[in-house]
Parts: structure tokens; C-alpha cells; sequence
């Protein structure tokens, strides 16, 4: 089981090298922005499996709260690009 977790984690963060590229040389915004909800996608499947391996239920803890700023991130930039203040 260990050796298992430990391929999907070395596949997940060998998955991290094209969302960085994409958010580095994302020709546009909303291209960066995929680049990084994809990013933010697999750093909370590594915190996921670092968690089982580990048995640390804190690790968890940390992609709740990276989901929740990238879900807020997620919004402003659909309202910023959707015209609007992001005070309205």
C-alpha cells in the first residue's frame, strides 16, 4: 500500500510541472488561472496522501483551507473579468 501512495504522490507532483509552465507562460489571465485551480487541485491530493501515509489529520486541514482560497480566487477573477468592481 505504501509503495502505492508513494507512485500516485511522485505522479501528482510530477503533474505540478505543466500547471507550473501553464501559469508562467499562460499567454492570457483566465489561462493562468486554470493553470493554478489545476495546481491547487493537485497540491490538495498531495496533502490527501501525505495525510494517509502519515497519519496526520492536520495535513488535511491545509487543503481545506488551500481549496477555499483558490475557490475564492476562482470567483473574483470570474467577476473581474466578467466586467463588474469587486465591491458590487
Amino acid at each position: 500500500m505504501t509503495s502505492l501512495l508513494n507512485i500516485l504522490l511522485y505522479i501528482q507532483i510530477a503533474l505540478c510541472a505543466p500547471c507550473l509552465y501553464r501559469i508562467i507562460r499562460g499567454p492570457t489571465i483566465p489561462d493562468r488561472m486554470v493553470g493554478i485551480d489545476i495546481f491547487g487541485i493537485l497540491v490538495v491530493g498531495i496533502c490527501g496522501i501525505i495525510s494517509v501515509q502519515t497519519e496526520r489529520s492536520f495535513i488535511l486541514d491545509i487543503g481545506i483551507a488551500w481549496v477555499i482560497l483558490s475557490f475564492i480566487g476562482t470567483l473574483t477573477l470570474a467577476k473581474y473579468l466578467g466586467g463588474k468592481k469587486l465591491n458590487e
